[in-house]
């Protein structure tokens, strides 16, 4: 909700911030955002949302403008309100040096202006917050605990993204940062944000726990030949009980994707468009890690012009490489009670993908050795929609790599067809009994 305050009536605001919870600018004239009541709907992730009490101070920031750095203001402001306090945003900001806030502790951060990321490649390849997944990268990191940051459908995060994309078309083993990372938050929100041009992935939320991500709207878009590339909505990693919901992703690579040790997961209401999917997995990518994605329901979605709209992705047994930056396989662990409901799948190459030999196109070393990643207890319920003409008439692929490795998959109410009015389905290496009316044809 937008309201405006003037000088003259911030006393009195202020006065009622400890029963109605509004957010005070104190530039005259301003208009501001009030936090929302954002709740998880129709599903959480099995727990209650914790309490998150009003807060009884604000911090208006400033812009330097002309592209200078405000990180340092901007940490100044987080330092001050920290506590009980709003982060008010309202201008449009430069964010040119790394920015930890990794240290909140009740927070909100009312975003009506933008945040643009500074494209200085030498600054940020030297020294962006690095993290040993996938040697991912960030520009900045927010954790503590009980912070909601919130755009009122208005604010914007800017990764700046396309520099990164022509300099990586040249480079392909250029480590690029991640939009926004959230390490170790226990409590909170983000909702009503226009985040475009990530460098990277959009969203990794990191070691969390108890997040709702709501009212999002993502979007990559080149401007040049060279294309958006590892474009992930969002990834999860180390982290229980998140919600991401009611959101519209245009992007290139995973629409969601659930990374090692993500449990308790919903994911509902999303619009995708030209991504991989919502995924479980990567998974068992690192030697002697033991990885585990379980208790995940993603829930009236729908997704248009994809690789794949539901989608299971773990390494092989054996070490394999799949792309200067991207290699791994040998890993252990299991992905169990996944569930896939109510999902319009509209122009996508697969509608449906089980693959436990990803990043390794030799099938052979596939065979000789399989997965250590157990599949188990996972629900496709209630899919429609139509497949693109790249596998015509195959709709779907399920392809295990033993029936000791990938069991109890069970598929219910699914009215999927290829162009041609026809759904075949590849399966092969676990018990199909349980795919109701699936066309099973061998890979």
């Amino acid at each position: 909700m937008l309201r405006k305050v003037t000088e003259a009536t911030a006393i009195a605001i202020l006065a009622t911030l400890a029963v109605a919870g509004p957010v005070v600018d104190a530039h005259k004239g301003k208009t501001v955002l009030s936090r929302p009541n954002i709740q998880p709907f129709p599903h959480n992730s099995g727990r209650a949302k914790p309490h998150s009490p009003p807060r009884t101070k604000a911090c208006p920031v400033t812009a330097l403008g002309g592209g200078k750095d405000d990180a340092p203001h901007l940490l100044s402001a987080f330092h001050k309100c920290n506590n009980g306090g709003t982060v008010v945003l309202d201008e449009d900001y430069t964010i040119a040096t790394a920015l930890d806030l990794t240290f909140l502790n009740s927070v909100d951060v009312a975003l009506s202006g933008s945040i643009t990321f500074k494209p200085d490649i030498d600054y940020w390849t030297a020294n962006a917050f690095q993290y040993d997944f996938q040697i991912s990268r960030a520009f900045w990191k927010i954790g503590g605990k009980d912070v909601n940051f919130f755009g009122g459908g208005v604010g914007v995060i800017n990764g700046s993204g396309q520099p990164w994309w022509d300099a990586f078309a040249a480079n392909s083993s250029l480590l690029r940062p991640i939009s926004l990372v959230l390490d170790g938050l226990h409590g909170g929100s983000i909702s009503g944000i226009h985040m475009v041009s990530p460098p990277n992935w959009f969203n990794l939320i990191a070691n969390s726990s108890d997040v709702i991500v709501s009212d999002m709207v993502l979007t990559a878009k080149s401007s040049s030949a060279n294309p958006v590339k590892n474009s992930d909505g969002w990834d999860t990693y180390r982290s229980d009980h998140i919600v991401i919901q009611n959101s519209n992703i245009d992007n290139t690579d995973d629409c969601v994707s659930f990374k090692p040790n993500s449990t308790n997961i919903v994911v509902q209401g999303l619009s995708c468009n030209g991504s991989h999917g919502i995924s479980v997995g990567s998974l068992g990518q690192y030697l002697g890690q033991y990885d585990i994605v379980e208790n995940v329901y993603v829930y009236n979605n729908t997704m248009s012009n994809a690789s794949d709209a539901a989608r299971i992705k773990v390494w092989p047994g054996i070490q394999s490489v799949f792309q200067p930056t991207l290699s791994g396989g040998g890993g252990s662990g299991y992905v169990k009670n996944v569930t896939y409901e109510k999902f319009e799948s509209i122009n996508n190459d697969w509608a449906i993908e089980v693959n436990q030999c990803y990043g390794q196109s030799n099938q052979t070393l596939c065979d000789l050795y399989p997965s250590n990643m157990t599949i188990s207890d996972i629900y496709f319920i209630d899919m429609w929609g139509t497949t693109s003409k790249k596998y015509d008439p195959k709709v779907g692929t399920l392809v295990c790599s033993s029936p000791q490795q990938c069991y109890d998959i069970y598929a219910k109410n699914i009215s999927v067809t290829s162009p041609t009015g026809k759904s075949e389905w590849v399966c092969s290496n676990f018990d199909t009994s349980g795919l109701e009316g699936f066309d099973c044809v061998p890979s």
